[in-house]
């Protein structure tokens, strides 16, 4: 194992557990032993339906709105 790996999981141990377990499924998927996916909770579900559904009505933000809230957000 190489010194950086070492040091990172030294600095996971500290972590709490949900965050550990997160960062164990990235490394073993990077390895090739497990397949990366990601849980949503149900408001993460919810909003993901509403943006669904909005664009199914064809409520689609305009360029200038995106580039206002990139510029709200420092992008």
């Amino acid at each position: 194992m190489t010194k950086l790996l070492e040091q990172a999981v030294e600095a996971a141990r500290v972590l709490p557990a949900q965050a550990q377990d997160d960062i164990a499924r990235v490394v073993l998927h990077l390895a090739g032993q497990e397949e990366l996916r990601v849980i949503l909770t149900a408001d993460e579900k919810a909003a993901i339906n509403r943006s669904k559904a909005a664009a199914a009505r064809d409520e689609i933000a305009t360029d200038e709105q995106v580039r206002a809230v990139w510029a709200k957000h420092g992008l």
